[in-house]
């Protein structure tokens, strides 16, 4: 078969290496970079991810995924701490007795909250998808908890779409990051980052004489005479891995469900300055919401330099000024010269993920088009929150869509 994939991220490049071996694949990729929001900066002397990434051990699919690519002597199980800066201090919030000492809650309501993580995997899901995070946090835990503690978690990724999110997501978030020791979360990371996974996929595409083609956006998706065209180009099959906005620009009439956007700022620094926490939580007015010590996590010696993320979420258009402004704030809080920062690269994607809004698994099961295989992040494998793990569930499951319809042709 001519098989037509659209996007060329982690979905997209599953989906066309499980089917490669068999079928005549091209990816449509309208990037410089395939890979996604998993793509990687090429410095000279190493690459880097442009939006921060870690998985987790119970990823399996990923993992078995990794086994196949001969990369499992390459996973790291690796500590992430976290932290908190508020009214100007960071306050580690890693180990039992940061987080006994952590001002800002009582015992009690410290007591509380760890009752609630430890119930959080027991929650089900369907019946929280239609009620407001907010809501539900205020009758578990309290209206203190709610505003000093996630509260601005929220808004940090959501911003004014804080009040509206699923308490589906947010269960789902908690327990997801439960893996926890006395030392920190257990998260896991490939050596030297995740390049390698990504050229891993594609070098298999294209040895089966796939092909991957990079600075080419999809502009047209149509069907006629039992064949599809993309870019007026005809294919027997076409898996689809970008939001549903987008598709509905290339003419497809299919209902949207809503996006939001990420502006990711990596820095290249001369020195540490997050106090050796991997994860801080930005709880001060900032036009970012987290700031991540990579090589707080990953071994500094990789890079020969300290690699840190400023993680911005937004609705709409970013401000033009984001990256400049993001520099300023991240330099005052932390206290850093100018002539500290050694590089900053800026990479920003309005499509960066579902907004899971209060009622939203009802909205993604609406998503489809006959006959055209979905695989985007809005996807029931990235419910209720998108992941590596639920992205490679997502290009495999469609991957076995297109071998049944070609299989049994009635289905299509």
């Amino acid at each position: 078969m001519r098989i037509a994939i659209i996007g060329g991220g982690i979905s997209g490049l599953v989906s066309g290496y499980r089917l490669s071996k068999d079928h005549k694949i091209t990816i449509y990729e309208k990037s410089a970079e395939i890979g996604g929001l998993l793509s990687s900066y090429h410095r000279k002397a190493y690459s880097i991810e442009r939006y921060y990434h870690h998985f987790f051990s119970g990823d399996r699919a990923f993992l078995h995924l990794l086994d196949e690519l001969n990369l499992s002597d390459t996973i790291l199980w690796l500590k992430g701490s976290t932290g908190t800066y508020q009214n100007g201090t960071i306050y580690p919030l890693t180990t039992p007795l940061e987080i006994l000492l952590y001002p800002h809650l009582s015992i009690f309501e410290k007591f509380r909250l760890a009752l609630f993580t430890k119930k959080v995997k027991h929650f089900d899901l369907s019946h929280l998808d239609t009620i407001s995070a907010e809501k539900f946090l205020t009758e578990q835990l309290g209206e203190k908890i709610y505003r000093s503690f996630f509260r601005p978690l929220l808004n940090s990724k959501f911003g004014q779409n804080a009040e509206k999110i699923s308490a589906a997501w947010l269960v789902s978030r908690v327990a997801i990051r439960s893996d926890r020791s006395l030392g920190g979360e257990r998260l896991g990371y490939l050596e030297r980052g995740f390049s390698s996974f990504i050229e891993s996929l594609s070098n298999t595409i294209t040895g089966y004489g796939g092909e991957i083609r990079i600075n080419t956006p999809v502009t047209s998706i149509q069907k006629a005479g039992g064949e599809w065209y993309i870019n007026d180009e005809p294919f027997d099959a076409v898996i689809a891995t970008i939001a549903p906005g987008l598709l509905k620009k290339t003419g497809l009439d299919i209902p949207d469900i809503p996006y939001q956007g990420a502006a990711c700022l990596t820095l290249g620094l001369v020195r540490p300055v997050t106090q050796g926490i991997y994860w801080i939580n930005l709880y001060d007015d900032a036009p970012y919401g987290a700031v991540i010590g990579h090589t707080c996590f990953a071994p500094r010696t990789w890079y020969g330099e300290d690699i840190v993320y400023l993680a911005s979420y937004y609705t709409g258009t970013p401000a033009p000024d984001l990256k400049e402004r993001m520099i300023e704030d991240f330099r005052r809080k932390f206290s850093v010269r100018s002539d500290e920062i050694l590089w900053a690269e800026m990479s920003s994607d309005p499509y960066a993920g579902p907004l899971y809004l209060a009622g939203y698994k009802e909205q993604m099961n609406m998503i489809s088009v006959p006959g055209l295989v979905l695989a985007g992040m809005f996807s029931e494998e990235n419910y209720p929150e998108r992941s590596i793990e639920g992205s490679v569930r997502a290009g495999l499951r469609a991957a076995e869509e297109i071998i049944r319809m070609r299989e049994n042709p009635e289905v299509a």
